[in-house]
């Protein structure tokens, strides 16, 4: 599946991804780790090992699923450095949403990417997105009648 890098940084793919129970099995010193994620995992468990991960990959199983968005955001807030996939269902209009939760690239079938209008569609500008005019209006302080 093509994967679309949201911050024009190539990267390199891992050989393969593990799930949080095979992380016990995980030769230790063998490198970053690539970690799939179901979007109902609890990260209470995995707060230990984030700092062995290079690469997290969070399934998005429709577009207008988003509790990815929260399990990416409270991994940045753990801690996490290392790279965030978002796998699955996502769209281009959700881009602002997807960087805001510190999503750096997403993964899409040949399929869904083709209807959705192929890479140049993920690469406008986040200024010009709905979801950034949006926030941007709802940032600016108006002025209270006296």
């Amino acid at each position: 599946m093509p994967v679309l890098s949201l911050s024009g940084r190539p990267a390199p793919e891992p050989a393969s991804f593990l799930r949080p129970e095979g992380l016990r099995d995980a030769a230790v010193g063998a490198g970053p780790l690539a970690l799939d994620l179901d979007n109902t995992v609890d990260l209470t468990a995995l707060e230990p090992v984030l700092s062995r991960l290079g690469l997290v990959r969070i399934a998005f199983p429709g577009f207008s699923d988003g509790r990815g968005f929260s399990l990416a955001r409270r991994l940045r807030q753990l801690g996490y450095r290392g790279r965030l996939r978002a796998l699955g269902r996502v769209i281009p209009d959700q881009r602002a949403a997807l960087l805001g939760s510190g999503f750096d690239e997403v993964e899409l079938s040949a399929e869904d990417l083709d209807r959705l209008g192929g890479t140049g569609v993920w690469t406008v500008p986040v200024a010009e997105t709905p979801f950034r005019r949006r926030r941007a209006r709802n940032a600016t302080p108006t002025a209270t009648a006296a």
